[in-house]
């Protein structure tokens, strides 16, 4: 058993993360960021919990740029294909959920 205070948790670069669970190929992973991450098209499906602060995502819809803000307790779901890019508004803890080695 482990307790985990997503609050506490910093790394020592942006989007450090902090190894969860392996569960099948299916990676749980506790990341902290103050800066964007990058452009990037989804190989698999992913899960992305915004657990501490602000997020907004950028993702592309038909080729159009959009935007959602995403808050604690707000959940994104990229699906295969899915092009996007978080950008945390400060600091940023965010759960994320995907096969292991995906992009």
């Amino acid at each position: 058993m482990n307790i985990i205070r997503s609050k506490d948790f910093t790394a020592s670069r942006a989007w450090g993360a902090l190894d969860i669970a392996s569960m099948n190929g299916i990676t749980t992973r506790l990341h902290w960021t103050d800066k964007p991450y990058k452009w990037h098209i989804n190989d698999c499906e992913e899960v992305f919990v915004v657990l501490d602060g602000i997020v907004d995502m950028h993702y592309r819809d038909a080729g159009t740029e959009q935007v959602s803000r995403l808050e604690a307790g707000d959940i994104f779901y990229a699906g295969i294909g899915c092009e996007h890019v978080a950008h945390p508004v400060g600091e940023a803890r965010i759960l994320v959920v995907e096969t292991a080695g995906s992009v």
